[in-house]
């Protein structure tokens, strides 16, 4: 007898099948290669989902308690895989739920298809029952969306969202399907899509613009490197290393750009921006070359750009045109895949070091080191810090980890405390700051990378933002560990009020609930950790436990992230207290 997976060779073949659309639906995924997808059902969407009930073997479906949660998801599952990750949920609300994690891929670069139930044909315009406008809606979030009505849409548009989705710039595509096209039969056949007319993902490379680089790169004496998450995106890691250790360029990182290179390379100086390290940050205008590398400038990297790398020239290797000059000027511009233009890059320049320039960065890093880093992870106070827990639980996996967080303070203490080996190991929501994103990511990352530990570093107010996905860890027996970083406010934002409003803790409190009571109604093991004298213990029972763990620590309610850039400030005028 015949396999699903055999019939699905068949259509590669050029065989036309008989089908519906509903199932045509479920094997242009599994054309497309996926095997995992989140989701919720509904009256929309209840023709595919019974598709899938016939294809549970080949494709496995991950039952979410929210949409938004199916989205997040689907984002970790990208981020730590490459692949498109896939969310589908149903019209309307379901549909609604969906976009702030559209809205999230979208501005993070995360290769996303979602596919949202719709009303049928007929009805569509007349507001019937949970109809709403998710291509008009999802216009601006999405590299492409399309609605479906016939049938005979659905491979070719599948085909088209799947490689728009993961080509060049990567991004979230939205598929909205009506009903009547999922349950009308036709003749399917699937070609894969590999060129659209008027869609160019990667520019080509200008021969020119690599000698103009080198040139510049050649000449200056004190070159900085920026990485952005466009080394990850194009999996030019080894690429980027023999540039950097050719060249001999400091490097430092965006937020998304974390570990593209180990933490511990001689040549990593650490992070850029609002709570980045004080180097990076107060030599940007002492740099006379900007190198950009996959990045995109972001305002929480550059602060008032009006005083932004002031002495430098600026290279932006960069694949996405509409970057380039958007926020600072690129001298040279070199458009094309990092993956291209670094190793020609490479090529083109003189070998070099530039240590007394590196030595500079060392003497920031002492400076950091004795002022903020010492009294984080070895506090003199009795109240722990986020720092010093995420400090030991990296040594406590030694090193090596896929970290995802949440948003606020905590985000930031991750990524300055947990050390990296190797690279897709840090997902977290940079450009759209979504609190409520660290749960459902976690469970698409673990799912996507399962024979890696992935922890989850949260606070408790944005844990409390899809709390309800702690259901589907049960269900679906994830083994996530969950780090809750709790210091009863809305930390962040009681840092700027603290900071830039008198102290004035408007709505920033919170009043908790009893996480080990909610984590023992999802039956899911859990310890709260009060006393410093106890997290060792704890941090090492949570990461040899078999399966899903929440680790509780009570951290000091004031503790605030340094350094900082002022919003609206120069980088130069970072504080470190």
């Amino acid at each position: 007898m015949e396999t699903q997976s055999q019939t699905v060779m068949k259509e590669k073949s050029n065989q036309a099948i008989k089908m519906t659309g509903s199932e045509a639906v479920v094997r242009s995924l599994l054309n497309e290669g996926t095997d995992l997808i989140f989701g919720y059902p509904g009256g929309a969407i209840m023709p595919v989902y019974d598709a899938l009930y016939g294809f549970q073997k080949e494709l496995h479906h991950v039952l979410v308690r929210h949409e938004q949660g199916a989205v997040h998801a689907a984002q970790g599952y990208a981020r730590v895989t490459g692949k498109v990750g896939v969310a589908i949920v149903t019209s309307g609300p379901g549909a609604t739920n969906a976009v702030t994690g559209i809205a999230d891929a979208m501005i993070d670069s995360t290769p996303l298809v979602v596919i949202s139930g719709q009303v049928g044909s007929s009805l569509l315009g007349t507001d019937a029952f949970q109809e709403t406008d998710v291509v008009g809606i999802t216009q601006p979030i999405t590299k492409w969306n399309y609605q479906i009505k016939r049938p005979e849409d659905i491979p070719h548009a599948f085909a088209r969202a799947f490689y728009i989705a993961r080509s060049g710039r990567p991004g979230p595509v939205l598929l909205d399907i009506t009903k009547d096209a999922q349950f009308a039969t036709f003749d399917y056949l699937y070609e894969p899509v590999k060129y659209i007319r008027s869609y160019k993902p990667v520019p080509v490379l200008d021969p020119l613009q690599i000698e103009a680089a080198a040139q510049l790169i050649n000449l200056a004496k004190k070159p900085l490197a920026l990485v952005g998450q466009g080394v990850i995106l194009g999996h030019a890691e080894k690429e980027l290393m023999a540039f950097l250790e050719k060249t001999g360029i400091p490097a430092a990182w965006t937020l998304l750009g974390l570990s593209a290179m180990s933490s511990n390379h001689p040549l990593n100086i650490g992070m850029l921006g609002m709570h980045g390290n004080y180097g990076p940050n107060i030599k940007t205008n002492e740099a006379d070359l900007i190198i950009a590398i996959g990045m995109r400038f972001d305002d929480r990297v550059t602060g008032d750009l009006k005083n932004y790398a002031t002495n430098a020239k600026v290279i932006h290797l960069e694949i996405d045109d509409a970057e380039i000059n958007k926020n600072v000027h690129a001298d040279v511009p070199v458009l094309a895949d990092v993956k291209e233009s670094l190793p020609k890059l490479t090529e083109k320049v003189s070998k070099n070091s530039h240590q007394e320039w590196l030595n500079e960065f060392r003497a920031c890093d002492r400076i950091e080191h004795d002022r903020i880093i010492n009294r984080q992870l070895n506090p003199a106070e009795k109240g722990m810090t986020m720092g010093e827990v995420v400090n030991k639980v990296s040594a406590a996996v030694d090193d090596d980890a896929i970290v995802v967080t949440d948003v606020g303070q905590h985000q930031m203490m991750a990524s300055r405390y947990f050390r990296f080996k190797q690279t897709r190991s840090n997902v977290t929501s940079g450009g759209l700051g979504t609190m409520g994103f660290g749960l459902p990511a976690a469970m698409g990352a673990k799912l996507g990378q399962p024979d890696r530990h992935v922890i989850l570093f949260v606070g408790d107010g944005g844990f409390q933002m899809t709390i309800q996905e702690l259901g589907t860890i049960f269900q679906t027996k994830i083994p996530v560990k969950i780090v809750l970083l709790n210091n009863n406010f809305l930390g962040m934002v009681r840092q700027w009020q603290e900071l830039f409003f008198d102290s004035r803790y408007a709505s920033t409190e919170l009043i908790n609930p009893d996480f080990q009571t909610i984590a023992k109604g999802y039956f899911i093991e859990s310890r709260k950790v009060t006393e410093r004298d106890d997290l060792n213990e704890a941090i090492q029972q949570m990461v040899e436990h078999d399966g899903p763990y929440l680790l509780e620590v009570v951290v000091e309610k004031e503790g605030n992230v340094f350094p900082m850039v002022p919003a609206g400030a120069s980088v130069s005028d970072i504080r470190l207290e």
